[in-house]
């Protein structure tokens, strides 16, 4: 674990030091800075570390200043004679507030609270890796539709649109073939790559490139020109009107 401390009291820097050693022989200190000027420079030049402990005071300023000029991504232990900053502190990605003269159970607090923080971030991080996962996963890019006796694969981007018929779905492609399909319109709204497919109505699901032409229909629809759609087949239904203009928007 890389940490970065920015302390304009030497013996305050080396005090803090030694301390996290004796938390963890692991963490490494890779750089001490003194000054406002300095720690700007030095993270405008690409420093980078796991944490940050920040003494507020530094020998040309308030070390809120920081974050004024630039912006810090690792998280925050402040550390101050003067307890009046909390607030501000806060403001910022800090963990905790420590008040000298620091003491080892102060920075071992400090450090617990940073250690459950970050496995919480990891098991969020993960979470979110697993759930993106799985929608990639449950996304189609291509059908099997039946044909005769033989099974033909039809890509998303060869689909005009879906369509359902009696009871029966149907999957249009750009050259105005038709196939039977299996999944109901409800079905597939949660399966087809939503910056492509729009429900436009009850009975159409369209591709973004098949739609040609868009104009005011009456009574606050829309009408669609698409080559292979007519009649009310062409037409987005009025609660879809504004959801539909964000998509085509994207």
């Amino acid at each position: 674990m890389k940490v970065v401390i920015i302390e304009d009291e030497k013996l305050s820097a080396d005090h803090l030091s030694l301390l996290l050693k004796k938390i963890d022989v692991h963490i490494e200190v890779i750089k001490y800075i003194d000054t406002v000027k300095s720690t700007v420079k030095l993270f405008q030049e690409g420093l980078q570390c796991d944490l940050i402990f920040m003494d507020i005071h530094l020998a040309d300023g308030n070390s809120f200043e920081i974050f004024s000029k630039i912006a810090i991504a690792a998280p925050i232990i402040f550390t101050t004679a003067y307890d009046n900053y909390a607030i501000q502190a806060f403001k910022q990605n800090s963990i905790d507030y420590l008040l000298k003269p620091i003491s080892f159970q102060d920075v071992q607090f400090a450090m617990d609270k940073y250690n459950k923080q970050q496995i919480v971030n990891k098991q969020l991080l993960e979470t979110f890796a697993d759930k993106y996962k799985q929608l990639n996963e449950s996304i189609k890019t291509r059908f099997m539709v039946k044909v005769g006796e033989t099974i033909e694969t039809v890509q998303t981007s060869e689909i005009h649109h879906f369509e359902t018929k009696e009871s029966m779905s149907f999957l249009v492609t750009n050259k105005g073939k038709k196939y039977i399909i299996e999944s109901t319109l409800d079905q597939l709204e949660n399966i087809l790559p939503l910056q492509h497919f729009f429900r436009i109505n009850r009975k159409i699901i369209i591709h973004i490139d098949a739609i040609e032409k868009v104009k005011v229909h009456f009574n606050s629809r829309l009408f669609i020109t698409a080559h292979t759609l007519e009649g009310d087949a062409q037409i987005v239904s009025r609660e879809r009107v504004t959801d539909f203009k964000k998509w085509l928007d994207k």
